[in-house]
C-alpha cells in the first residue's frame, strides 16, 4: 500500500532502514552495499531525505552518516507509518489476542536493523503462553501482512531489539 504512495523503491528502502528504528544509521556506500543498488541512485535519495529533513547527517571519519532525525515534526507520524507499513501493528494485535499472559514482544533480526528482507523475528516473553496457537498464527499473519514471521518464545532475558510491546510499561 505505501509502495503506491512512494513510487521510488530505493526511498521507501530507506524510510524502513531508518524509522523502523531511529537508532540505525549508515553511510552512503554501506547503503548502496546493503540495498545493491548504485551509490547514485541512495546518493539522490539520501540527499532529497536530508534536505526535506527527516535524516540528518553527521561526519564520522571522513563519511557522511545518516540517520533519522528525530526531532522533525513529523518523526513520529512516520515511524507508525513505516511499522503500519511492515506490519507490526497487525503482528502484536495477533500476538496478544489469544497468546496468554504475554510480558513483552520485541522484534529482532533484520527488521530491527532497518532490511526489509521479507522475514520478521519475533520473540516473545511471557507466562502461560499458548503455543499450539503460535504456529497458526505465524501462518494467518503471513497471509496477512505479507510477510514470514518467525516467533521465538523465551522464558528469560530477551535478546536485544525493537520493544513492540511492554506489559510493564502499560
Amino acid at each position: 500500500m505505501l509502495d503506491s504512495l512512494i513510487t521510488s523503491k530505493t526511498r521507501l528502502r530507506l524510510l524502513v532502514k531508518f524509522f523502523i528504528n531511529a537508532d540505525n544509521h549508515s553511510h552512503l556506500r554501506g547503503l548502496a552495499e546493503e540495498f545493491g543498488e548504485s551509490t547514485n541512485a541512495i546518493r539522490k535519495e539520501l540527499n532529497n531525505l536530508s534536505e526535506a529533513g527527516y535524516l540528518q547527517k553527521a561526519s564520522e571519519k571522513n563519511r557522511i552518516c545518516y540517520s533519522a532525525n528525530t526531532r522533525h515534526p513529523l518523526f513520529l507520524s512516520l515511524q507508525d507509518i513505516i511499522r503500519k507499513y511492515i506490519g507490526l501493528d497487525t503482528l502484536v494485535e495477533e500476538v496478544l489476542n489469544r497468546m496468554g499472559d504475554v510480558e513483552r514482544v520485541v522484534l529482532t533480526g533484520d527488521y530491527a536493523n532497518g532490511l526489509d528482507t521479507g522475514t520478521i523475528d519475533v520473540s516473545i516473553k511471557g507466562n502461560a503462553l499458548n503455543e499450539e496457537y503460535l504456529d497458526m498464527l505465524g501462518i494467518r499473519i503471513q497471509e496477512m501482512i505479507d510477510r514470514k514471521v518467525n516467533f521465538t518464545l523465551l522464558e528469560k532475558d530477551l535478546p536485544s531489539g525493537i520493544i513492540l510491546y511492554n506489559k510493564a510499561a502499560e
